[in-house]
Formats: C-alpha cells, sequence, structure tokens
C-alpha cells in the first residue's frame, strides 16, 4: 500500500479541523488552519491526506519552515527519501533536495527543442519505486513570475476517448534520465547517471490502490518510448499523450511567495517547472522532499519492472551517497 493510505478518510468528507479552498474545478486545493512548525494531530494529517487524494496538489501559505521542520511534516505522512537518488541533496540534511534556480547548467548544454510538453514531468519516474509525494518549499521568491504547473492524470485518463483509453490501458513504456531533447549532458551528468543508472518500465496507466482510479501515467521528461510499438508509433502516440497531458483544463497554475507549500500526489500528476525565471535578475531557491513510494501497477496487475538501478528508498546513513 501507499505511504499515503494510511487511516486516510474518503476523499469526499468534510474536513472540520481544516480548511480546503478549491483553486480550480479539477486540480488544487489551498489549505488553510494549520500550523506547519509544530507536530500536527492525527486529524489534520488525516483530512490533509484526503484533500491531497481529491484535489491532487494542495498548497499552505506563510509556513516559514527549517530543513528539520520541512523533514518532521513530511515525516507524518510517509518516509522521506534521499533527495535525489541521482543529483544528491543539501549538506547536514540528507532528507532535503535543493531546487535552486540555475541547477540544470551543470547537466545539460546547449539550446532546448521546446515543444508543447517540454519541462511537464512526473518526479523520479527512472525509478522502479517513483515517490508518492513530493512536498516543495519555496524560500527565496522572485517578486514576480517563476509560477509552477500542475496537471491532473486522472481527469486527463478520463478525457480519453474510450478506444484510446483501452489502448493504452495495454501498454507500458520505458523510463530514464538524459537531457532535454536538443540538448546535451555534460561530464557531470553522465558521472552521475553511470554512478546511479536508474531505468524502468512502468504502464502508461496505473491504478491508485486508495481510490481506484486510473491515471495517465505518463512523465514528459523521463519517459521515452512504448515497449513493443516501432519507433514512429512511439514518438507519434507519446507525443499525443504528452500533449493531451497539458490541456490547460487540467491544470493549476500556482503563485509562489516566501513560505508557501506545494504538496502533490506524485502518483497522480505531472508538473511544470517556471522557464521564465532564466530572463530575470533574481534568485529562486526552493527545497523539495519526496516521500518512498510503492512500485506502480497497470490496468492488468502487472507491477513495473526495473531494468537498472534499485528501488529509491527511503533514507538511512547507510544510503545517503
Amino acid at each position: 500500500m501507499s505511504t499515503l493510505a494510511v487511516a486516510t478518510p474518503a476523499p469526499n468528507a468534510e474536513p472540520r479541523h481544516i480548511g480546503v479552498h478549491p483553486l480550480t474545478g479539477l486540480i488544487g486545493a489551498e489549505i488553510s488552519g494549520v500550523d506547519l512548525t509544530q507536530p500536527l494531530d492525527a486529524a489534520v494529517v488525516d483530512e490533509i491526506k484526503a484533500a491531497l487524494l481529491k484535489w491532487k496538489v494542495v498548497f499552505f501559505r506563510d509556513q516559514p519552515l527549517t530543513h528539520d521542520q520541512h523533514v518532521a511534516f513530511a515525516s507524518a505522512f510517509g518516509a522521506p527519501t534521499v533527495g535525489h537518488p541521482v543529483f544528491g541533496f543539501v549538506e547536514g540534511h540528507p532528507q532535503v533536495y535543493s531546487v535552486a534556480r540555475d541547477r540544470f547548467a551543470e547537466r545539460h548544454v546547449g539550446e532546448p527543442l521546446i515543444r508543447p510538453w517540454t519541462g511537464w514531468h512526473t518526479d523520479v519516474t527512472a525509478a522502479v519505486n517513483p515517490p508518492a509525494a513530493s512536498i516543495l518549499r519555496g524560500v527565496d521568491i522572485p517578486p514576480y513570475g517563476g509560477d509552477t504547473l500542475w496537471t491532473n492524470l486522472a481527469v486527463a485518463y478520463q478525457g480519453l476517448s474510450e478506444t484510446l483509453r483501452a489502448f493504452v490501458d495495454t501498454l507500458r513504456g520505458v523510463h530514464y534520465f538524459s537531457p532535454p531533447e536538443g540538448q546535451e549532458a555534460t561530464e557531470s551528468f553522465i558521472k552521475k547517471n553511470q554512478a546511479r543508472p536508474l531505468v524502468s518500465e512502468h504502464p502508461l496507466v496505473s491504478v491508485i490502490p486508495e481510490s481506484g482510479e486510473r491515471v495517465l501515467f505518463v512523465s514528459p521528461s523521463f519517459l521515452k518510448r512504448v515497449t513493443g510499438l516501432h519507433p514512429r508509433e512511439s514518438q507519434q502516440l507519446l507525443e499525443l499523450l504528452f500533449e493531451h497531458i497539458a490541456r490547460p483544463e487540467y491544470t493549476v497554475r500556482f503563485r509562489w511567495q516566501p513560505g508557501s507549500i506545494a504538496f502533490w500526489d506524485n502518483r497522480a500528476t505531472a508538473h511544470l517547472a517556471p522557464r521564465d525565471i532564466f530572463s530575470l535578475d533574481f534568485n529562486r531557491q526552493l527545497y523539495r522532499i519526496t516521500l518512498r513510494g510503492e512500485v506502480p501497477v497497470g490496468v492488468d496487475g502487472r507491477p513495473s519492472t526495473a531494468i537498472k538501478g534499485d528501488p529509491f528508498e527511503a533514507y538511512t546513513p547507510s544510503n545517503a551517497h
């Protein structure tokens, strides 16, 4: 079972301990009435989980957490992993991953080929067990620009025709880390991926165990090919699906402020980091924690399989490398 499934009330249950304020009709809600710097009561944790299952991503404002408080909050919902299995963590805080404005400069060179789905991704789908959830904290935020978008992959699945849904229900695809299309890997990127190779085959449609929802589990940045299709067939189908999940009506856009928190169900969403920040002369620093996930399972009951690499496990002192 997913770490998010423990003692979780029905997503439609009316919360009694927190405020839940939807931001769009299909995804995203802001949560009020809770102080994340303090330990949370079990009832509050359960209501946040229920809101997360329903709205896929939830947001908190004015929560100036330290790294340690961030770890404590995340730990109420599951087991934090090492910051990132390939690209490391914040020194002294192995569960925390730095999301800095220029973090990709040491990984990729050249000009990317921009397509409608460029940059959209679900976190760490190269692992056989991608994170169940991610929790991102805003610290240094530009006065304008830098918004992040999320899309609801359950709604996207339902938005396909019945015929296409039946087809993609049967398919699986290969995920791994590589530079964006049009860019080349740096020596640092190559060395880090060689040190911790991660390649996995996931179903294109996975099932959320708590709800039975089917989600279109396609991660444009990491899903490279569909198993069993010719290269051109795979390319055409993936481009159709990638474009589909980025439809505006499936998305929510979040304006960051210092102390903002975004907490998303990584099994049921993809998200898009901003590109406009590279044209601004402002720093942008956020920090992320991911929660250990289970191996996804397809409509046919078959789990994902690892082609290279070990599962992305919860942090222990022995696996922080």
